[in-house]
């Protein structure tokens, strides 16, 4: 790619606003989750009704339920995705000021509505996101799409979490907002989401949206499941980032008690510098890959999540060595982040234009399958009193674990590297 290409692509506008709308999208996730458990902590509700509260966030696991109604139907303005987007926005907005004129001590069966509610217009938001990020990124923007949609998601998530927190509370020169001016802030900034929408644009290639609702939840698998090699790639979705989660499933517990880290030092490492080194390297992998392509991206940063699993088992080994466990932390995130942002843009390649919404839902539906899984299965390997297994024998499984997606993508390199190939 000649340089003028190669920076061209770097100043296409329609990135800055994949990067806001990706905020927009993680905003929400902690008001229904640790930041609402806060409040209701504070407020003196029991436990036992905090933990019945967690499962207001299932509309997340099941959005592709739904995702087939925001291909079939077209708002009357801003387009397909632009309209639904602002009306998921708005919608938000709004049950974010509602829970701000509510307390969980008083309205506490209120406040269950309108997080549930919360939860499905944000995870809609999410299915319209996706399908307007995968439909605006030209091939070779697929991975900065995907890592601007990691760096605001996030940047959004510490917002509505982390910095909620200390608003709600004041500290040094920041005055103590409390509870309801905290979460109508939180509001006010997806009022600006929807602005942000209205200086998008609608994607250059204007697919016609399926005609029924039969052939809005059909047409998606019928065309998916017609290309030469389908199932293989949906085992190379499910395989590909399987190894990296399985080793991330249990790395707290594993240098508290494995190790014998001290809290705080894990904390700042852990979740601190891990943070960091995930925006990172979700940053210098989009870049990268619009010169390596898909293909290239894909192994490569496969290969060096693959890696990163050993640097765990290599702590492990040493025992409580800080500069240790300092560079497999570190470099497990940057692993991570560069897989991610090439996962993602595989996902975004995967999608017809005709049933973005659906094939996107339905795919990352899909590859958390078997993350879902690992924590449990790695729990029952650990654990003394089950397999049992050492820990520098368990990080050295989650190494092989990552080897057979590695294999199905070799395998598939011929499909793959064909997704880079402009859309007609």
């Amino acid at each position: 790619m000649a340089a003028s290409a190669y920076s061209a692509v770097f100043r296409d506008r329609n990135l800055a606003v994949i990067l806001l709308l990706g905020f927009a999208s993680g905003l929400p996730l902690a008001l229904t989750g640790g930041t609402l458990q806060a409040w209701m902590t504070v407020e003196g509700v029991s436990l036992a009704t905090i933990g019945i509260f967690t499962l207001v966030g299932v509309p997340y696991t099941w959005k592709f339920l739904w995702s087939p109604l925001m291909d079939r139907f077209v708002p009357p303005f801003l387009g397909r995705r632009r309209g639904w987007l602002v009306i998921t926005q708005l919608a938000i907005a709004g049950l974010i000021a509602a829970m701000a004129t509510s307390n969980p001590r008083e309205d506490l069966a209120w406040i269950a509505v309108l997080a549930v509610l919360l939860a499905f217009t944000s995870a809609s938001q999410d299915i319209v996101y996706d399908a307007y990020r995968t439909d605006i990124a030209k091939p070779e923007q697929r991975g900065l799409a995907a890592a601007f949609t990691v760096v605001g998601y996030r940047v959004a998530m510490l917002t509505s979490g982390a910095a909620a927190l200390v608003l709600v509370a004041g500290s040094g020169f920041i005055p103590a907002l409390g509870w309801k001016n905290t979460y109508l802030v939180m509001a006010g900034l997806m009022v600006v989401a929807a602005f942000v929408t209205l200086a998008g644009k609608e994607p250059e290639i204007q697919a016609p949206p399926p005609r029924t609702l039969e052939e809005a939840v059909l047409l998606p698998l019928r065309e998916f499941f017609a290309r030469p090699g389908a199932w293989a790639l949906l085992v190379l979705v499910i395989l590909y980032k399987l190894g990296d989660a399985f080793a991330v499933s249990l790395s707290t517990a594993f240098l508290l008690r494995g190790v014998g880290f001290p809290l705080d030092v894990v904390g700042y490492v852990n979740k601190g510098m891990g943070l960091a080194a995930t925006i990172v390297g979700a940053l210098f992998g989009g870049a990268i890959m619009v010169r390596l392509g898909l293909y290239r991206a894909l192994m490569v940063f496969g290969v060096l999540q693959a890696l990163s699993n050993l640097g765990f088992m290599a702590l492990a080994y040493a025992g409580k060595s800080y500069p240790m466990m300092v560079f497999a932390v570190g470099f497990e995130n940057l692993t991570g982040g560069m897989g991610t942002a090439a996962f993602v843009a595989l996902m975004m390649a995967l999608c017809d234009r005709r049933f973005t919404a659906t094939q996107y839902a339905l795919i990352s539906a899909l590859s958390a399958f078997g993350r879902v899984y690992v924590g449990p299965a790695a729990g029952y390997a650990t654990d003394p009193k089950q397999l049992g297994l050492a820990w520098t024998t368990f990080f050295f499984l989650t190494f092989l674990v990552a080897l057979p997606g590695l294999a199905f993508l070799a395998w598939k390199r011929a499909t793959v590297e064909a997704l880079d190939k402009p859309a007609a």
